[in-house]
């Protein structure tokens, strides 16, 4: 084997050694793409790339999904069951815990990290209705008791 060959296979384990081990303790914000796959994996809960593809609101190529989800899991976002020369993917991370991730870092980055200035947003831009800001005042105060 050439040394271009040991080159290319060192580079891919340095950098997934890199992402296992600083990545995975800290969350981060999915692309776009990487957020469809998510979605479709936390609906079906185990998947083959072929059960993906038709879950996505784009119609993607196999290998694009395949290389969105091998980021994922080196990500740690997901991770795979071997079944001979395929992977069965689902996650790793809840879809509960993303959003509550990704709701806390937009209340961080557009909000100064108040809830109510981003609930003050949506009632202002008419996002959100009397009648739900009433339903949320509700869940709070039944929260309480």
């Amino acid at each position: 084997m050439n040394n271009y060959f040991y080159s290319c296979i060192t580079k891919k384990i340095v950098v997934g050694l890199f992402y296992i081990f600083f990545s995975n303790s800290i969350m981060k914000k999915l692309t776009e793409r990487e957020e469809e796959v998510m979605l479709a994996l936390w609906k079906l809960e185990k998947a083959f790339i072929k059960d993906i593809l038709p879950e996505l609101p784009q119609k993607y190529h196999y290998n694009t999904v395949s290389t969105v989800v091998r980021l994922l899991e080196t990500k740690g976002f997901v991770t795979h069951e071997t079944y001979g020369n395929t992977h069965q993917y689902s996650p790793k991370i809840s879809k509960q815990d993303y959003r509550s991730f990704y709701m806390k870092s937009a209340s961080q980055r557009f909000f100064n990290n108040s809830f109510k200035n981003m609930l003050s947003f949506f009632a202002n831009e008419e996002k959100i209705s009397p009648e739900e800001l009433e339903e949320i005042m509700k869940l709070i105060e039944n929260k309480k008791k």
